[in-house]
């Protein structure tokens, strides 16, 4: 019985070349189509482990075949991921990740990276979230995406522009970095002093608050909304209590993460448009928090993966 050849060293080699190369675009890949640091890195994990087993003497493009997998993968992750949130207790929100070394995190562009889109994002089809994704973020042609998501071209445009109009319709027209960080800075200041009226002043009449806890106690379970309702419940929540609030890049944008006796405790961004500030987005699970700010010294260098992992 003939026997496959064992790869030599300098195949191997070149097979982590390759993909550490490509791994930033892998990772943004996934994570927009997932909306999840920890299950993206499973991902970009399962398709090392691919690329080491296939016959790479016959791919003929490494980029497109590691990004149709990747793309795949992650479609089946995100089905699967789908039927667990449905158990979920409370706003579900995505797992954020730190931008300050990678601000697109692989991507030709920074589409569909903020935490507010990427939670649009979730109400497409893992399938719908892929092309959308692909076209926008990392400006895959039509064709490549049909044969990446084995779909016929006229569905591909279809399924774009359909996302497309489903997504301008729910999204606001956001306000550049410098505003956005005098806003959140705003909103800090106000919220520490107890400030209702000057907090009041930078929300929009409809702004909603949304904590994700997954039923941890103190956690809003259902979104908080109007202007009233929040700016008093910002105010007067026990968490600003001796915490000392620290500005981080995440998705592309300025948060925050609070932090109490050095330990963090809470993580907040917002969505803001010239009207104001008319999202709020906290995260309080733990594991979200530490897979934030794990995700910190992701690109700080190259990886070179192992024979066994990345």
């Amino acid at each position: 019985m003939d026997l496959e050849p064992s790869p030599t060293t300098s195949d191997l080699e070149e097979a982590v070349a390759v993909f550490v190369q490509h791994r930033r675009r892998l990772f943004g890949i996934a994570y927009r189509v997932l909306g999840s640091a920890v299950e993206a890195e499973d991902v970009v994990q399962e398709v090392w482990l691919r690329w080491q087993k296939t016959d790479r003497s016959v791919v003929v493009s490494p980029v497109a075949f590691l990004s149709s997998t990747t793309t795949r993968l992650a479609i089946n992750v995100a089905q699967s991921a789908r039927v667990r949130r449905e158990t979920y207790i409370g706003p579900w929100l995505p797992e954020p990740v730190d931008t300050s070394s990678d601000p697109e995190v692989g991507a030709q562009r920074a589409e569909a990276l903020e935490m507010a889109l990427l939670l649009v994002l979730e109400k497409l089809s893992p399938t719908e979230r892929a092309a959308y994704v692909l076209r926008e973020a990392f400006d895959y042609g039509y064709p490549d995406i049909a044969e990446i998501l084995q779909l016929s071209l006229v569905n591909v445009r279809k399924i774009v522009s359909r996302a497309r109009k489903h997504l301008a319709a729910e999204q606001r027209e956001s306000v550049d970095g410098a505003e956005h960080r005098r806003l959140l800075n705003a909103f800090v200041s106000a919220a520490q002093t107890g400030d209702v009226a000057s907090l009041e002043a930078i929300l929009t009449l409809d702004i909603v608050s949304l904590s994700d806890g997954n039923g941890m106690r103190g956690c809003a379970r259902i979104p908080v909304l109007g202007r009233a309702h929040v700016a008093k419940m910002v105010t007067y929540w026990k968490l600003w209590q001796d915490a000392e609030p620290r500005l981080v890049d995440a998705n592309g944008s300025t948060s925050v993460v609070l932090y109490r006796d050095d330990q963090p405790v809470a993580f907040m961004t917002m969505a803001a448009s010239k009207e104001g500030i008319h999202k709020l987005m906290w995260v309080f699970s733990p594991s979200k928090i530490a897979a934030f700010l794990d995700s910190r010294s992701r690109f700080a260098a190259p990886s070179r993966p192992a024979a066994g992992g990345v």
